[in-house]
């Protein structure tokens, strides 16, 4: 099927899974044309479906809990329980078991596209080769949670240049609009039970944010507590696309909960999966970093390995596979960057496809 046929199928199985808003659909329909970046990051069902064909060696390789919609800007910040500021990967919508080399292919093509688009400027073989190098040395060594405290100081300056100003962000939450209609009462519970204390009064709004979560159910709860406002989100999640391609390992449930679990982290307290919807806090220094927003002078490299070793640390949590997952690494062919190549281009295709279509 073509990226017409599939984009239908699979929003039409998702609207079976949970309530659909149709306009936020037609809005990433929109967005998809814009870019290839925008459109990699908007169509993880796609890459499902071209993966196994277009990387047939590497899909074959042992398996773990993966990320499976990873890109260069599935990484972000929050505060873990001791208030310490963390860096990691912050989207796990997609998480499936699946093998281990799909989630450094597709961090390695999301950079070259983004190099095409001139987001990046390093040049696509050390962009692989820095991906390549931190995931071998998280391997080596175990994980380590990347605290942006006496460690790592180079990328909390670029954390803390990409946090967002507190009088901005809280302006654009009082100007989301209001919550109208029915609301999921797991939904406001969830918000409920993340709020400081109970009885606590709200404002519940709706919020448009994510490329590849467009179309599915965002709420927030916005109050103002002892001198100043916090947010609690529910977003609504589906099952992985490898279930709706067919793949889905004996089960139909998100595996957001499991992933989080297992993984090499430094946990942030407020993120939790109730039934179909996550549940987390919101604020100026909980964010997804975007590329935009990184400063003019950076180190792509050193970022791009960092990238790499917490994506070993979210595959460190498959303890039975790492075995495998480390003799394999170690005596597979250095084709990566072909690999990636060969997706971007495929991906590329297909947003061409699409961009005319919507045209």
């Amino acid at each position: 099927m073509n990226i017409q046929q599939a984009t239908q199928s699979y929003e039409s199985w998702m609207a079976h899974q949970i309530e659909i808003l149709r306009p936020d659909l037609e809005f990433k329909h929109e967005q998809m044309a814009n870019s290839v970046f925008a459109f990699l990051r908007a169509t993880f069902y796609r890459w499902v479906q071209l993966w196994h064909g277009i990387c047939a060696d590497l899909a074959t390789a042992p398996e773990v809990l993966a990320v499976g919609d990873l890109h260069v800007e599935n990484f972000g910040t929050w505060r873990d329980s001791e208030g310490r500021l963390i860096w990691g990967v912050n989207d796990f919508d997609e998480a499936h078991p699946a093998a281990y080399t799909i989630d450094l292919v597709r961090l390695a093509t999301s950079a070259l596209l983004a190099k095409r688009e001139e987001h990046l400027s390093i040049h696509p073989r050390d962009a692989c080769d820095a991906i390549l190098e931190g995931y071998a040395e998280g391997l080596q060594k175990g994980g380590r949670p990347l605290v942006l405290a006496e460690h790592h100081v180079w990328l909390r300056r670029i954390a803390l240049n990409e946090l967002r100003d507190p009088v901005r962000f809280w302006e654009k939450m009082e100007g989301l609009p209001e919550a109208k209609g029915r609301i999921p009462v797991a939904a406001r519970r969830g918000i409920e039970d993340l709020l400081p204390e109970r009885g606590l009064k709200y404002r519940l709004k709706r919020r448009i944010g994510g490329l590849g979560s467009l179309g599915h159910q965002r709420l927030v709860g916005l109050a103002e507590w002892r001198g100043g406002y916090l947010a609690r989100e529910a977003k609504a999640i589906v099952p992985s696309a490898f279930v709706w391609a067919g793949d889905g390992k004996g089960r139909d449930r998100p595996w957001y909960e499991q992933i989080l679990a297992c993984a090499v982290r430094a946990p942030d307290p407020f993120v939790r999966v109730q039934g179909n919807w996550v549940l987390r806090r919101l604020a100026p220094d909980c964010s997804r970093v975007e590329l935009a927003s990184l400063p003019k002078e950076r180190d792509e490299a050193a970022l791009l390995c960092a990238m790499g070793r917490e994506t070993a640390n979210i595959h460190l949590g498959s303890r039975n596979a790492l075995d495998g997952v480390r003799k394999d690494f170690r005596k597979r062919p250095a084709r990566w960057r072909q690999a990636a190549e060969a997706m971007a281009d495929a991906v590329t295709r297909d947003w061409k496809d699409w961009k005319h279509s919507e045209k």
